[in-house]
């Protein structure tokens, strides 16, 4: 944004000057300045004229051009924490109307609050369970849709210790103003010890407990599970399990609808 307005200040800065110049060289009493009422055209003025939109255009093209491949939701993040620490894996289920986190790798899964350690990039798999949403944590970055049958990915990584909103961006229903959650950015050391206490009690997320949470609900308090079926979400992402209420589920995908 800095590098695009300083492009555009090349531009605006010497136009605002060469407006007051062009107003003080032809007053009214500057006998200097010439008067040519039969001037019609000027090949440099021409080649003025259109060359700096031009560059203008190609500058901001290629800012354009680069920062979309820098900030390629799906372009892994290098790690600002130890050598060799890997990407913590974050498979995220938007359902009517709360978020479901399942961590495969510590096998557990979260209800509307997401716990992770800081400085550390996590890698989301996203997809929903019902109408499309928007997944969004603003203080972190980049805003990706969840689509039913379709699996999306995210880096994203909390440099700082802190709790994060997210929230979805997306109309999906009645209780789309209640789909929102915390990112909760921890010490290493908390997040294993908060994946060890979540691993000792609450309710196991199976086919069964899933078909539970697929009721339209709202609002829904932050809760966890102590185990997840392997496998979930991909039975989710490729319809094994079939979608949410919010969905229609007779037809073709055209005929999908946003629950009223």
């Amino acid at each position: 944004m800095l590098d695009a307005l300083a492009i555009m200040l090349v531009i605006g800065i010497p136009t605002i000057v060469a407006a007051l110049a062009f107003a003080w060289w032809f007053r009214p009493s500057n006998k200097k300045a010439r008067y040519l009422p039969d001037w019609t055209y000027s090949g440099r003025i021409e080649l003025v004229v259109w060359a700096i939109p031009l560059l203008t255009i190609l500058f901001l093209g290629g800012l354009i051009w680069v920062g979309a491949h820098q900030l390629d939701p799906y372009e892994p993040l290098a790690t600002q924490g130890q050598p060799g620490d890997k990407p913590i894996e974050v498979q995220v289920v938007s359902l009517d109307w709360k978020w479901l986190f399942i961590y495969p790798e510590q096998r557990i899964a979260s209800v509307n609050e997401l716990v992770v350690p800081v400085a550390t990039p996590v890698h989301f798999s996203l997809t929903s369970a019902s109408v499309m949403n928007s997944f969004f944590v603003p203080q972190l970055g980049t805003m990706i849709a969840t689509m039913n049958r379709m699996v999306t990915q995210l880096y994203l990584e909390a440099s700082h210790v802190g709790d994060y909103y997210g929230l979805s961006t997306q109309f999906s229903g009645d209780g789309f103003s209640d789909m929102h959650f915390y990112l909760h950015a921890v010490p290493k050391e908390a997040f294993e010890q908060w994946v060890a206490k979540v691993q000792q009690a609450g309710p196991v997320l199976d086919r069964a407990g899933y078909a539970q949470l697929l009721d339209e609900s709202r609002p829904i308090r932050p809760f966890t599970y102590k185990s997840v079926e392997p496998n979930l979400f991909d039975q989710i992402a490729t319809d094994q399990i079939p979608p949410g209420p919010g969905l229609e589920t007779e037809g073709p995908p055209s005929r999908r609808r946003v629950p009223q």
